[in-house]
């Protein structure tokens, strides 16, 4: 017995005190790099913008929405980086500052850096290179290879190049939805749909209950692909001067692949190496440095140095972020929109006499509230009893995000912005069977009432299925009826374009549940219009601050990863996986009321 107590300590102690050393070693090596940042920190130049630089849109980093709320957020602890992330706001007021600085000549695309953007966020940055061009200075492209995305990006430019042996990958848009039925079968989980009978295109629920898209969908999701490649097409037309026609051909026959082949159909100019582009923008008027390079400077190095630049004004434009699904609660988290503290941002704003108007920018697919959209419309409503209060439509304004963008005086939609998903749903899973018959897992209890137990545990009755029911025509009404007030449109009119389905910012303009096409510069534009301060405003984002110690954080460990020479490379599959898991719904547990849009709806992605 003595014995056997020997061998289970020895058991526990040697790995314990094995992961006691490692922890102690690894503790040890981020601290001596976290010194050398310290030390590397002192001895950094500031960034200095040289005459004749050329402005360098590499997509180093992701492009995003809104700011980061937390350094942390995205803070890799395989290479102790955090990620380099810039907002919407940041670029397109960067490439727009260029266009009149004198020492920037040009601007040059070669959007293989590795970063993320969305279908909104490259359309609004392909946009500010358009407005850029008309400085007169030149934008080139050059690139390895292109995504459909970086080239849809690059073709904004007067002249795109390609490494001779790259590719266009140039064919189109399409969907694919995971189904789960089957699993579901598999695994004795059955599932119950709550959905009004008036909300056939609210498809979140389908892969739970069907093992392929229902007609509604198919038809939905058809139109918003055709929606958004049209707008593509017709982009990429108007700059490269290729019918429409012949680019949706190349798309069919993937004609456009090949380099060569891309060159004659005139989506490409040249196919050149990296030595002749770094001579051609010497020919563009490129000044050269010392080792025959020519001057470039990144566009997040760029947007460093205009950090003292940006004036005050005491007529402000405030913008305030919904970034992400919407949820009820008071607190901040990156990725999430929580209505009371979202609720709270309109409050302030709507009481501060130096704010004259307000910009809110969506990009939320809705969420797992319906009460929590509600608190938002609510000071959405008050907010535009006094001020000006303009939406900006990014990648989504979806389901619970089109109920909080429905009150404002202006909505501006990107074109590939997707919105409507005017429905609700509910669905419940039932995992008794499930946990018995796989897991031999059995309940048992007492109840005062006969739906004091109404859980995942079990199935509903009648009487708990006609309260639900109850619930969601509810929010469904409520909600039809306040598209219908906020956006001056007849009732009868939003129930033929509600019923759950989603729409391309295009289409949205033309069906009235949105104003106009455009980006965040043309709804800042467009609320200092309707404040009477066109010719003299600021900026003001309501952002939370970081805490001391993630500031902390942020500054040392990108210091010290330069300073040590590590790879500033992120890890893109492994984030691809946690994004599957975050925003898959059936691993979230997603149940009860909800307003929110189909699941995975990507038109493009920059990488």
């Amino acid at each position: 017995m003595e014995q056997g107590k020997k061998i289970g300590f020895s058991k526990i102690f040697w790995p314990s005190m094995t992961a006691v050393l490692i922890g102690m070693v690894l503790t040890a090596v981020i601290w001596i790099l976290i010194a050398a940042g310290i030390l590397y920190s002192f001895d950094v130049e500031p960034v200095r913008v040289q005459q004749g630089s050329v402005l360098v849109i590499d997509m180093a980093e992701d492009i995003t929405d809104s700011p980061r709320i937390s350094p942390l957020t995205d803070f890799d602890m395989q290479t102790l980086t955090p990620r380099k992330t810039l907002t919407l706001l940041e670029a397109v007021g960067a490439i727009e500052h260029a266009a009149g600085d004198e020492r920037i000549v040009g601007i040059c695309i070669n959007p293989s850096g590795g970063g993320t953007a969305s279908a909104a966020v490259v359309e609004e940055l392909r946009a500010a290179v358009e407005r850029f061009k008309l400085s007169g200075k030149f934008v080139v492209a050059y690139a390895d290879s292109y995504t459909q995305g970086q080239y849809y990006l690059a073709s904004a430019a007067d002249r795109i190049y390609v490494q001779p042996q790259g590719e266009i990958d140039w064919r189109g848009i399409s969907f694919t939805v995971p189904f789960f039925r089957s699993l579901l079968d598999r695994l004795g989980v059955k599932t119950e749909v709550f959905r009004p009978a008036a909300c056939p295109y609210k498809s979140a629920v389908e892969p739970y209950v069907m093992t392929r898209m229902s007609d509604e969908n198919r038809s939905q999701m058809t139109a918003l692909a055709e929606s958004a490649w049209k707008t593509i097409l017709d982009q990429v037309s108007a700059s490269r001067g290729i019918p429409v026609e012949r680019l949706d051909a190349a798309a069919d026959d993937l004609s456009a692949m090949m380099p060569q082949q891309a060159v004659r159909l005139g989506m490409i100019d040249d196919t050149i190496y990296e030595d002749e582009f770094e001579t051609l923008l010497g020919t563009l008027g490129a000044a050269a440095d010392k080792d025959g390079s020519h001057r470039r400077i990144p566009l997040d190095l760029y947007i460093s140095t205009l950090v003292q630049r940006n004036g005050y004004s005491e007529n402000t434009i405030a913008l305030i972020y919904a970034d992400g699904q919407i949820l009820d609660g008071d607190m901040e988290s990156d990725g999430y929109v929580f209505g009371t503290a979202l609720a709270s941002k309109l409050r302030r704003a709507r009481t501060d006499a130096d704010i004259k108007s307000v910009v809110l920018r969506v990009n939320s697919p809705g969420g797992g509230s319906a009460h929590a959209s509600d608190i938002v419309w609510r000071e959405m409503e008050l907010l535009r009893e006094v001020k000006p209060v303009v939406v900006s439509m990014g990648e989504y304004a979806a389901s619970g995000g089109y109920y909080i963008s429905a009150p404002a005086d202006v909505i501006v939609a990107d074109r590939m912005t997707i919105t409507g998903s005017i429905g609700v749903y509910g669905i419940m899973f039932d995992l008794g069977n499930a946990l018995s018959s796989k897991l031999g897992i059995t309940f048992d209890g007492v109840k005062t009432n006969p739906s004091a137990d109404m859980s995942m545990l079990r199935g509903v009755d009648a009487t708990e299925r006609k309260a639900i029911m109850r619930g969601v025509d509810r929010v469904y009404d409520t909600f039809t009826r306040l598209v219908a007030e906020g956006r001056n449109l007849p009732l009868e009119r939003v129930m033929e374009i509600a019923g759950g389905r989603v729409w391309s910012g295009s289409d949205a303009v033309e069906i009235g549940l949105a104003d106009t096409n455009g980006g965040l510069s043309e709804a800042l534009a467009i609320a200092a219009d309707k404040a009477g301060i066109a010719d003299d405003y600021s900026i003001y984002e309501f952002r939370m601050p970081p805490s001391p110690l993630e500031t902390w954080i942020e500054l040392l460990t990108s210091t010290a990863v330069e300073a040590a020479g590590l790879d500033m490379s992120d890890m893109t599959r492994a984030g691809m996986v946690r994004d599957m898991i975050v925003e898959n719904p059936f691993l979230a547990t997603d149940r009860g009321i909800q307003t929110l849009m189909p699941l995975n709806i990507k038109l493009m992605n920059l990488r």
